[in-house]
């Protein structure tokens, strides 16, 4: 079928552009985004998926404050129009395509709205196709670029509270992703083998470049999945100037970065990370290293639906459904299976170098064993 998106020459096959090149159920094309003041006071995250075999398009947007998170999910069924970005009260808008993006939540019955405007610091890092088998199945096979930037504008609580968003402090990241990865119901067949996995991901604000370190690795603790970059940006605490962005085109200077190793420290009893140290080398062997803390603000990125019992991706919901949860975020059990999946804000420090500071958020993801940290089970806790 025709859509408006047809009058542009973006064609990947002979098929018209609302049709996937797969006919994978898992298909996926998604935005991610999230945003945090430098110094710990809050962190909000959003994504929007479109899942065109599944007929079924998610949003959701999620903000930690005061050791509460705040979360609206909302789905629809998917829209042929790939420029339409919108699920209920959720959207997104692509004002300079790779350089400035809107996101916003539209007033509705449970109070949580925000009018952002996301400007992006540098060039749009390309990282590494993801792939990976449970056996011989491939469960993920995705493309995703990483870009860190600014955000400017309101964020809106329930009860009315407006937060207003000043770039020269609040500056997130946001991804682009695209591809196969498991989604929707639990698919049925024979049992598969548990795979244990530890997912790290840190993309870093420095004063004038920004860095990303990216690795899956199993129980053993080998990563099979490496990735890293860092790329000049615009000075940090300085309106950017989204001219002075370049795009990928444009080919800026990006430096390779090899992760090869981690020592990390984790909070009693949990699987959270408490603080640690990223070793990576550089295309001409030299060391690029830091330390990171966390400085408080953290979310569940369940908040976004991942691993949501009622609000993972891609399940059909209906023709439109919209619907709003919060919790204390110290209440929650820190072995919960659909909790794992989390981001909180860091402050980093170099250990080689000149000893900068700069600011990010560390994303994990950790189920089974982990042999060099010591744990044993699916889901215990640190034991010390």
């Amino acid at each position: 079928m025709l859509t408006s998106a047809d009058d542009f020459p973006i064609h990947q096959t002979a098929e018209p552009v609302a049709t996937p090149a797969t006919s994978d159920r898992n298909a996926y094309d998604r935005y991610w985004f999230n945003g945090y003041d430098r110094d710990g006071g809050f962190y909000f995250a959003a994504s929007h998926g479109l899942y065109p075999n599944r007929f079924v398009a998610d949003a959701h947007f999620t903000i930690g404050i005061d050791g509460v998170q705040h979360s609206l999910h909302a789905s629809r069924r998917a829209p042929l129009d790939r420029f339409d970005l919108t699920v209920g009260p959720i959207g997104i808008e692509v004002r300079t395509p790779l350089k400035v993006l809107r996101l916003y939540v539209e007033p509705n019955e449970h109070g949580l709205g925000c009018d952002l405007t996301f400007t992006a610091r540098a060039a749009a890092i390309e990282e590494e196709r993801t792939t990976t088998r449970n056996g011989h199945h491939v469960i993920m096979d995705s493309t995703r670029l990483t870009q860190l930037g600014v955000w400017s504008g309101t964020v809106t609580l329930p009860g009315g509270r407006v937060l207003e968003i000043d770039p020269a402090t609040t500056l997130g990241t946001r991804d682009r992703s695209w591809g196969v990865r498991p989604v929707g119901e639990r698919e049925e067949g024979a049992p598969k083998p548990f795979n244990p996995m530890l997912w790290l991901w840190t993309p870093i604000h420095w004063a004038d470049e920004v860095s990303l370190w990216a690795s899956f690795e199993r129980a053993d603790g080998r990563m099979y999945h490496v990735d890293g970059k860092r790329v000049a940006a615009t000075p940090l605490g300085a309106a950017p100037d989204p001219a002075a962005v370049p795009l990928p085109e444009d080919e800026p200077a990006f430096a390779r970065l090899t992760p090869h190793r981690h020592a990390l420290t984790w909070v009693p009893g949990t699987r959270r990370i408490r603080g640690g140290e990223f070793h990576m080398t550089d295309e001409n062997g030299e060391p690029f290293a830091y330390r990171i803390e966390p400085i408080g603000a953290r979310g569940l990125l369940a908040g976004l639906g991942y691993l949501h019992p009622e609000w993972g991706h891609g399940v059909w919901q209906g023709e439109l459904k919209v619907g709003y949860e919060s919790w204390e975020l110290d209440k929650v059990d820190p072995l919960r299976f659909d909790r794992q999946h989390q981001q909180q804000v860091i402050r980093v420090t170099e250990l080689t170098g000149a000893g900068r500071v700069g600011v990010g958020v560390v994303e994990q993801l950790f189920f089974g064993p982990h042999v060099p940290y010591g744990f044993t089970e699916i889901l215990d806790g640190y034991a010390g």
